[in-house]
């Protein structure tokens, strides 16, 4: 079933939670509403379901408008943070109540409720605790049970809030992983609402970034992580360094101009003596060791802490300049552990930075 989302807006007093969003879901697309706590997407997820009414703006499913449908009546599942199992009920007459609670004429026969628990519980991977209790479980197989009782209702559509929200970070990879899988056997329409970045960059097929109430930037998520659209989603999207200095004609100096590294920004020739801005990424800074007296020709900074684990060495550096960075801030770097061994340096050394890669934007 195909999502069609129009102009929809939502307030709350005198809060806007949603202004004039607009998307479109494909049949059969697992898409991640991704964004930063009170950005809106859990509202729109909450109209997309029918639990909560929008102010203007419409729902299509299939093309049908469904905007004053009952929640009932849309045929969709739903999975919370906090799973919502009965807890007096064993995990099969959890995943069993959706089907038991249908209209006389609409519910399947005991036998045929029998067959199909038991399939989704093997579909999930945890047929053997159909006599368990919530209690019995862990937060991960409880998750997958919550799952197993939305789809139990054969769901047009399936929407999940934060679903692995309250998991530990082992457990959520796990998961993450397991749900991509049963996505690409089931091909149900799915919408999550994460403010997990790697959570959505990892499991879905297009990722909506969302920012007070506005939609950011659509696309897949090596299109919204190679060419972010602003620099919110720049800032959302992993760890990022922002550097302070002027455009012009097509370039960008940071720092000062002898001492300063220029940046080629050629989508903004127009650009004269503008305030800009640059996001680089910590593994897109070349350092070398500097020496007194040698031209820069980058930024200058100060190693404070190497942190090294494994094959990555992450470095925190203060810019000489403290105009350069943002607000003055820590710089971070990311280099292999043999390349930051062979650079030989230690707390408080001077480096020098060069970004392979930056992101210029203007003012």
């Amino acid at each position: 079933m195909s999502i069609a989302i129009r102009k929809v807006s939502k307030d709350f007093g005198s809060f806007k939670a949603l202004q004039d969003v607009s998307l479109d879901i494909e049949s059969g697309e697992l898409v991640a509403l991704l964004g930063p706590s009170g950005c809106g997407k859990t509202t729109l997820l909450r109209i997309i379901a029918g639990l909560e009414t929008a102010d203007a703006g419409s729902i299509l499913f299939s093309g049908e408008d469904t905007t004053d449908v009952h929640v009932r009546e849309r045929n969709v599942g739903f999975v919370f943070q906090h799973y919502a199992l009965f807890r007096h009920m064993s995990v099969f007459d959890n995943v069993a109540f959706g089907l038991r609670m249908k209209p006389r004429a609409q519910r399947p026969s005991e036998t045929v409720i029998k067959q199909k628990v038991h399939e989704l519980l093997a579909l999930v991977q945890l047929d053997w605790l159909s006599d368990r209790y919530p209690a019995q479980l862990s937060g991960g197989q409880r998750q997958r049970i919550a799952l197993a009782r939305a789809l139990a209702v054969e769901p047009k559509v399936l929407l999940l809030d934060e679903p692995f929200g309250a998991l530990d970070a082992k457990v959520r990879k796990e998961l993450r992983r397991w749900l991509r899988r049963l996505h690409d056997d089931l091909h149900v329409t799915s919408i999550f609402v994460t403010h997990d970045q790697e959570e959505a960059l990892e499991v879905a097929d297009r990722v909506v970034l969302m920012n007070g109430g506005k939609v950011e930037q659509i696309g897949s998520p090596q299109q919204v992580w190679e060419h972010p659209a602003s620099p919110f989603v720049y800032g959302f999207l992993g760890d990022v360094n922002l550097f302070h200095g002027r455009a012009h004609e097509g370039e960008m100096l940071i720092g000062e101009d002898h001492h300063g590294v220029r940046l080629a920004s050629p989508e903004h020739r127009e650009a004269q003596n503008a305030k800009a801005f640059a996001y680089v990424r910590p593994h897109d800074l070349d350092i070398q060791r500097y020496t007194a007296g040698q031209a820069a020709g980058g930024i200058v900074a100060r190693l404070v802490r190497a942190i090294v684990v494994g094959p990555i060495a992450r470095l925190e550096l203060l810019p000489e300049d403290r105009s350069a960075a943002g607000s003055g801030d820590i710089i971070e770097a990311q280099i292999g552990a043999q390349e930051y061994k062979a650079l030989d340096i230690k707390d408080g050394d001077i480096v020098v930075l060069t970004p392979r890669k930056a992101r210029v934007f203007t003012a």
